[in-house]
């Protein structure tokens, strides 16, 4: 097949520039303005015509490149972006970090499928990750990633980038089947598994007449490394005799380099995933076009523990008081040092749209979406009040397999009726019936309402593995509603010129807040707020060489539900929360200049970025003078940064095409009166360096090879940077990691890849400890 390079930045190596109007085809037409043009194929949702950062990476490229085994590798090697991916398959703590946001910060940046919305805002941390599990690696086109809050269209979520998946369509017939595997080795602490995965990926569509079809499904089974470890620190132990005299416990420092005892592994996932997809697109005209997509997906885990602890007759110890080096340990208080999961989860997406696409003087859009939580429930059991002495056959261990318990009590966690839905009514008029041309405008203007719903029941239970809920133990309820006006001009005042200015305004509203415990629910009151977000961009086309860029923006992060409602009852008072919250504000600056390298005697392109933020009110969990830990407003975070991206084709020798990024960040906490021994200290995970590199070689038509390189340097998880230590279980490392893929194309219908992700096998960690040394296969068919 041969290898094309017509297409924009969004279809270039990763790690390419955004170029304007990037032709980059036979001809080498000249890349101007900051435009991206999307040629054929389905249409990306995001604003193409502001001329700022806008990266991507297409369906051809992720192939090559890329051991897709979830949807989220596919933002692998594009600058500044990091997913905190524990295993193949995780649903739950995915989050995806960018320049001046940390994996703590996931309602900073907002993630779609064709414009429908997966980013879970219901919250802000590591459990509120995207639902990736509603895009199959197999039925991406193309993703594209708009850095930045500088398009009216987005909420102040876009803060730090803008993802947006581009899954097929097809144009006549075609059937897809691949089977996936992967394999790897864990040792950490006393920990030792063998995490794998196996995949199936089935998919075919086509078109009849005036419609589209497409149909989709896949199913993952895979068993991940232990995420947790049981821990108590040494000097909470109490010297004596007393307890059961154990053997095993692992000797190391925590975070703040405290001297603590890791006594098992736990979180030891086994995760099914099952998805399906059904889109329907039928052309009323030429230029008018109806799509409905429906997509289904089920997620059950088990989280299995495994205990490091011996007594006298070498059985396992999982519970009860416990005697390590002549120190007394309560493995049950204050919470349970290892206890197993149970989670089950069916999850519908719904999404209509109507849309014209002329070109000319009107476009317009309608359009709506829901995502629903049918099923969503977690099981754990809960510690006896007397443990007693050591558990040598713990009360909530599964015995022989994971559906033959020892009926312990336990808790259900039901988030039925959770979910958020959109509506959009959007339109494009161009004056002057063309985006092109001296004095040519592009309007963009629309109304948006976006409203989520957070629904948690917590319930005691006879039987936490399948037992009913039976009474209450806690409850917890809200709604946030935005609803949102936006306009945006994009202008070509000058033939080398072109400027884009916009305007958001956004009136938000939180009610429906409730907290209970066993006997009392409390209502919140009903809160409203409303801001006006600027936009403004601009580029000039210096030469045929030189572009150079400048993009400021404003945007208001509202709290989440979870943000605001969080908290205890002590009586009939609702403690430990602020339902006051301030939205975080936010101001971005970019200075980009772009280049065009063919002059320099390689084809490619080169980016360097400088960009700025100005955060008040930034919100974050942490602990008050009265030792409260609890959601608050930190006072101001700045960040100022540079951003190198560069990529080049035929680099030396025909076939060698090499991409890379540099991010350098300085992050600082400058005020923050609720917690003054942070100030001056770097925002929690975000390094001070972060880097990507791939190199990839094809010498013929059918076979590719490539190698890619990720670093990420030293980050804090505390406020206050009392963690030092990032090489421990809790603690957040800086890393290395190396990544190989050969692909071979057998001939027109089969292909086979093999990969390994983490070649140096480095050990690094995220809170949570990533895969080491995976193995990757895959054989796939194509119709």
């Amino acid at each position: 097949m041969k290898r094309t390079r017509t297409a924009v930045a969004v279809a270039m190596a990763f790690s390419a520039p955004a170029w304007a109007d990037h032709q980059l085809g036979e001809d080498n037409t000249a890349r101007m303005l900051g435009t991206i043009t999307v040629p054929g194929g389905r249409p990306t949702s995001l604003p193409t015509q502001i001329p700022t950062v806008i990266e991507g990476t297409t369906r051809e490229q992720i192939e090559a490149t890329v051991n897709a085994t979830d949807a989220e590798d596919a933002l692998k090697y594009l600058p500044s972006l990091v997913v905190r991916k524990r295993y193949i398959g995780d649903f739950n703590h995915a989050v995806l970090a960018t320049r001046a946001s940390g994996t703590g910060n996931s309602a900073r940046s907002m993630v779609y499928a064709d414009g429908i919305p997966l980013s879970n805002l219901l919250g802000n941390g590591a459990t509120f990750a995207p639902r990736w599990g509603m895009v199959s690696p197999e039925e991406i086109e193309r993703v594209d990633v708009l850095y930045g809050p500088f398009s009216a269209a987005y909420p102040g979520n876009s803060v730090g980038a803008v993802v947006d998946y581009v899954t097929r369509m097809p144009t006549q017939f075609e059937a897809h089947i691949k089977l996936g595997g992967a394999y790897s080795q864990f040792d950490q602490y006393d920990s030792h598994s063998s995490p794998s995965a196996d995949q199936l990926d089935m998919s075919l569509g086509g078109r009849n007449g005036d419609w589209s079809w497409w149909l989709s499904a896949s199913r993952t089974h895979s068993k991940g490394q232990a995420l947790t470890f049981g821990n108590r620190l040494l000097s909470t132990g109490t010297v004596g005799n007393a307890g059961v005299p154990v053997t095993g416990a692992v000797l190391d420092l925590n975070p703040g380099n405290q001297p603590w005892w890791l006594v098992g592994g736990a979180t030891i996932y086994d995760t099914t995933q099952e998805q399906a997809k059904l889109k329907l697109a039928y052309d009323f005209t030429p230029t008018v076009r109806a799509t409905y997509v429906l997509g289904a997906w089920n997620n059950s885990t088990y989280g299995a523990v495994d205990s490091y602890l011996r007594d006298r007759n070498g059985l396992p110890v999982y519970g009860g008081r416990v005697n390590i080096g002549g120190r007394v340990y309560n493995l049950d208080s204050p919470s349970p040092a290892l206890a197993p999961t149970q989670n089950d989860l069916t999850h519908t997406m719904q999404g209509l749209s109507v849309k014209s696409h002329t070109g000319g003087v009107f476009d317009w859009e309608v359009s709506g979406s829901l995502y629903d939580y049918a099923k969503d429930t977690l099981r754990t059991p809960i510690v006896p009040t007397s443990p007693g002495a050591a558990q040598s056959t713990p009360y909530w261990l599964p015995l022989g397999t994971p559906t033959t318990l020892l009926g312990a009590p336990g808790r259900t966690t039901d988030m039925d009726g959770t979910g958020w839905n959109t509506l959009k009514l959007a339109g494009t008029w161009r004056p002057t019936g063309s985006a092109e041309g001296v004095g040519a405008h592009v309007v963009d203007f629309g109304v948006q309402q976006d409203t989520a719903k957070l629904r948690t029941q917590v319930s005691n239970t006879g039987d936490w593995f399948s037992g009913p809920a039976l009474t209450p133990f806690s409850q917890f309820n809200g709604n946030t509603r935005l609803q949102s006006l936006y306009a945006q001009d994009t202008w070509r005042f000058a033939p080398d010129w072109k400027t884009t200015l916009g305007l958001r305004f956004e009136e938000w509203k939180a009610y429906g807040g409730q907290l209970g415990n066993a006997t009392t629910l409390l209502d919140f009151r009903e809160r409203k707020d409303s801001d006006i977000s600027p936009k403004a961009a601009i580029a000039w086309q210096a030469n045929g060489d030189w572009l150079l860029k400048a993009s400021v923006g404003r945007a208001v992060r509202y709290p989440t539900v979870s943000e605001l409602y969080q908290g205890q009852i002590l009586g009939n008072t609702i403690v430990n929360t602020n339902p006051l919250l301030k939205p975080e504000k936010s101001w971005t600056t970019e200075l980009t200049a772009e280049r065009d390298t063919r002059n320099w005697g390689v084809d490619g392109l080169v980016r360097a970025t400088l960009f700025f933020e100005r955060t008040q009110d930034a919100l974050y969990s942490q602990t008050s003078a009265n030792n409260i830990t609890t959601i608050q407003n930190v006072d101001a975070i700045h960040t100022k940064g540079l951003e190198l991206a560069a990529n080049g084709y035929d680099v030396g020798i025909k076939g060698l095409d090499l991409g890379g990024s540099l991010t350098l960040a300085d992050s600082e906490i400058t005020a923050n009166t609720g917690f003054p021994a942070s100030v001056g200290k770097q925002q929690p995970r975000v390094p001070r360096v972060r880097a990507a590199l791939l190199a990839t070689y094809r010498p013929d038509a059918r076979w590719s090879y490539s190698l890619g390189a990720r670093y990420s340097g030293k980050q804090y998880g505390t406020l206050d940077n009392s963690d030092p230590n990032g090489a421990t279980y809790t603690g957040f490392s800086k890393y290395f990691v190396a990544d190989i893929r050969v692909r071979y194309q057998i001939d027109r219908q089969w292909s086979a890849a093999v990969g390994i992700d983490n070649l140096n096998d480095n050990k690094y960690w995220a809170f949570h400890p990533y895969p080491q040394r995976t193995f990757v296969a895959e054989l796939k068919f194509d119709l």
